[in-house]
């Protein structure tokens, strides 16, 4: 598998402009409350695969962690790990981990993952996915997804109760044959990624193009 990777570079465009977001139609007009539970909903998030080495001799981790882009120049990314995670200790051991971008056709591995702890074992042999080797990391993968991104943690910052946000330099980012054109651009239609909605819990893939960044000032290079 990682003879048909290759090293894609990251780039940011800035826009020269701002624009306003205004609701219109039928949404703009109707009535707004509160909810009696106030929770974070931010539908879609990335629906991303962890994978890490094991700490002190355990099983390599794989997990599925709160993940979101801080930065594009210089390439940087962040995670939201719970302290009772596996997950935790391997990334505070040894400070590198890749995120793994699924697709489709592993949802269900991908939930095994979820709803199971480090208490069965090793996750790898539990849900079936493949366990490779990153190229820059010292880090397992999960090469039945098309994306990778190898990281290296800069920054941890504990958030009360129990979770620690590790901030991180995307080292390499890696991908199959076809998912990229020549220049590098992601071709979203290549393959069949999802993401969570958090407030119904449910998956959905990418659905329609509706448009693309700095489209309101004629931009269309606009990766990051």
């Amino acid at each position: 598998m990682q003879d048909e990777q290759r090293v894609v570079s990251r780039r940011v465009f800035l826009a020269g402009s701002a624009s306003g977001l205004a609701l219109a139609g039928p949404l703009g007009s109707r009535k707004r409350s509160a909810l009696k539970e106030p929770g974070p909903m931010l539908p879609p998030v990335p629906a991303i695969l962890l994978s890490v080495k094991g700490k002190d001799g355990q099983p390599d981790e794989v997990s599925v962690v709160w993940t979101f882009v801080v930065n594009g120049s210089p390439p940087q990314v962040g995670v939201s790990v719970d302290h009772t995670h596996v997950a935790h200790g391997g990334i505070t051991e040894h400070g590198q981990f890749v995120l793994n971008v699924p697709v489709a056709e592993i949802i269900v591995p991908f939930d095994h993952v979820d709803m199971n702890t480090h208490k069965v074992g090793d996750k790898y042999k539990l849900s079936g996915l493949t366990r490779g080797k990153a190229m820059m990391v010292n880090a397992p993968t999960v090469e039945e997804c098309p994306i990778h991104l190898e990281c290296k943690v800069i920054k941890a910052v504990e958030l009360p109760p129990s979770r620690t946000l590790f901030i991180a330099d995307v080292v390499a980012t890696t991908v199959v044959e076809g998912i990229c054109d020549e220049a590098g651009r992601l071709k979203v239609s290549a393959a069949n990624y999802f993401g969570m909605t958090p407030g119904s819990g449910e998956f959905y893939t990418m659905g329609k193009l509706v448009g693309h960044i700095g489209e309101t000032v004629g931009r269309s290079d606009i990766k990051y």
